[in-house]
């Protein structure tokens, strides 16, 4: 088995292994590094400079944590999270704070299904990869924001939602693609756009600002959510699996929140979920 070691230079490597780099950028602590690496896998394998193998035996190193993240922010559970007005500065920090979190554990959940999952198609490598590249961009994106008004990534309590789930599915990667991309990540899509209102009637700049990034952000997470569903579907119709039982079976077994309206009705549409799963969704409510 090969343990991980310190991320390859890539200039220096003419082919190096997308799925062991993936691991390799994973396990950076440092989020600036870490976004950084993600930026150059995705460049190298845009380029034909990473090797890709499906089968490639990978495990972590014992002695290093997943995901690699840094000290701060503190994680407490959900309901301890302190939340302020966003008609406040700080409460504007802390409701961009939390967004940022997202989208750095966004990177996190790309970077994992890529080299945690052996033996899928190329494109299931290729697609997750495009999205921790966008997930870092993201993320860089309300960073900068947040230093622009004086805070920074760390500064305010998060919680550890979306990893917790990315551990419940790490041996079982249709659960992975039911309960992840098209159940936590497609509650952004429902979520953004309210956000997006409340952001409005702020009126300052820097809400103003936000709502723009937020205008990136759900551009690109519809793509992201149908990534999750194209790859649910195949691995269902692979398995002889029927999709809608199998998946309020997994989201039973799981764990998994449940989904509760508004829902965001085109770009969920647009993201791949069926007629038939809206009708669920809404028969649940």
């Amino acid at each position: 088995m090969q343990a991980v070691l310190p991320l390859s230079p890539l200039s220096a490597v003419p082919a190096v292994s997308l799925r062991g780099e993936a691991l390799r950028a994973l396990c950076i602590t440092e989020p600036g590094l870490k976004v950084a690496a993600t930026h150059a896998l995705f460049q190298a394998q845009q380029a034909g400079h990473a090797r890709l193998d499906a089968a490639e035996p990978l495990e972590p190193d014992a002695n290093v944590a997943l995901p690699g993240r840094p000290a701060r922010p503190e994680l407490l559970p959900p309901k301890d999270v302190p939340q302020r007005s966003p008609f406040t500065p700080g409460g504007l920090a802390m409701l961009l704070h939390a967004v940022t979190h997202i989208e750095f554990n966004a990177i996190n959940l790309a970077l994992d299904a890529v080299w945690r999952f052996s033996d899928m198609p190329d494109d299931f490598y290729t697609d997750w990869l495009l999205v921790a590249h966008e997930e870092a961009i993201h993320f860089t994106l309300l960073r900068n924001h947040l230093q622009s008004m004086g805070h920074d990534y760390g500064d305010f309590a998060a919680h550890n939602s979306l990893w917790e789930m990315c551990v419940r599915t790490q041996h079982d990667v249709v659960a992975r693609m039911a309960l992840v991309p098209r159940t936590l990540e497609a509650r952004g899509l429902d979520a953004t756009p309210p956000m997006q209102a409340r952001l409005r009637k702020v009126g300052t700049p820097e809400a103003d600002r936000a709502v723009e990034i937020l205008d990136v952000i759900l551009r690109d997470e519809i793509g992201h959510v149908a990534v999750g569903n194209r790859w649910y579907g195949w691995l269902c119709a692979q398995q002889g699996i029927e999709p809608l039982s199998h998946y309020r079976r997994l989201a039973r077994e799981h764990s998994a929140p449940r989904l509760k309206p508004p829902f965001n009705e085109a770009a969920r549409r647009a993201a791949g979920f069926s007629d038939q799963e809206m009708a669920a969704l809404h028969s649940a409510e």
